[in-house]
């Protein structure tokens, strides 16, 4: 069998649950008192918990793992452990940990299985991290991620809720690896922008992190399957705090308008996102393709920030001299729960 990858219904960040069903699954799960220890839990659908260990040291832990969405299985390790450890990086911590997650067919060829465990902890050790084992079944598709443990000065978590009337949103990759991958998988992709995506998935959010560490951040998180619209969605919390996004100012991978305009090459997560959101975004002048890119599921997706507007654009310009493809995308507002989106 060649070392080649077998696309399932849905791959990288596309696969995951849709946001309506697990806020209706984890609504329910019963409230239990809390070790006063455990700093951050699962009660804002933060990207990670933090469990406080000392006055100067928390542990930070999350997992991610999913269906490939690239054919290439060295890529496909690269990209699912970035994405993996980048829940760590949004909430101010550094991996040091981690454990791989390997779902993988029987009979298949074990060359694959090496490859993509390889691009894994190669991102792994690009990290600082250390690779410690893991757990693998057989199963019919391959599923392959990190369980990652991160270290964080309890003083110092970056939250996805606590951003201010006023700051700024800075994002930190560009937008629409879900519509990308998905003209892949039928092989209508252009190299070029095929391309862009895998170099954006195979970027560790790290140097942005770095970054972002010298500065005060109000709120962070990464942009990854619930979409920019959803993950911001969560970061204006229940304040009455709303956003406006600057449709000029979102960056996205090439050909990414003609794959939705004309080849109609849009997510199924895509449309779960926006029908889950529904009246909470209002949308002028933007084309249809313009709203699916804000819908889109994001795959190890860049960092998306607020800061105050005095230090945002220093910010950006630090982060665009590591070669990112940052950008300042819209503010904050105390003017109504609902999301802007506008010229």
């Amino acid at each position: 069998m060649a070392e080649q990858l077998e696309f399932c219904r849905g791959g990288g960040c596309a696969a995951k649950l849709g946001p309506d069903i697990l806020e209706r699954v984890l609504s329910r799960l019963p409230r239990t008192k809390q070790d006063p220890a455990l700093l951050v839990g699962f009660e804002n659908s933060d990207d990670a918990a933090v469990y406080q260990l000392s006055p100067d040291l928390a542990f930070v832990q999350t997992l991610d793992f999913f269906p490939p969405m690239i054919d290439d299985p060295y890529l496909f390790g690269q990209v699912a452990a970035a994405n993996a450890m980048s829940d760590i990086w949004a909430m101010g911590g550094r991996p040091v940990t981690a454990l791989n997650i390997v779902c993988f067919p029987q009979g298949w060829d074990l060359n694959i299985l090496g490859r993509m465990m390889q691009g894994g902890a190669e991102k792994v050790a690009e990290a600082g991290a250390s690779l410690c084992g893991g757990h693998s079944i057989s199963d019919v598709d391959i599923k392959y991620g990190l369980s990652v443990t991160g270290l964080i000065n309890p003083k110092k978590i970056l939250k996805n809720v606590g951003a201010k009337a006023g700051d700024r949103l800075l994002l930190t990759k560009p937008l629409g690896t879900g519509i990308v991958c998905t003209a892949g998988r039928v092989k209508a992709a252009d190299p070029r922008s095929m391309d862009e995506v895998i170099d954006s998935m195979t970027t560790l959010n790290m140097g942005a992190a770095e970054v972002l560490s010298r500065y005060e951040v109000h709120a962070c998180t990464d942009v990854t399957g619930f979409s920019l619209l959803g993950h911001l969605s969560e970061m204006l919390g229940k304040g009455g705090l709303g956003a406006v996004v600057h449709l000029g100012s979102v960056p996205c991978f090439y050909h990414v308008p003609e794959y939705v305009e004309d080849d109609f090459f849009i997510t199924a997560n895509g449309q779960r996102n926006r029908n889950h959101l529904g009246d909470r975004v209002v949308f002028r002048k933007a084309a249809f393709w313009q709203e699916e890119l804000l819908f889109d599921p994001q795959t190890s997706g860049g960092l998306l920030a607020a800061l105050p507007n005095e230090t945002a654009d220093m910010a950006l310009a630090d982060i665009r001299k590591l070669g990112l493809s940052g950008s300042l995308i819209g503010e904050l507002t105390d003017h109504t729960d609902r999301i802007l989106v506008m010229e």
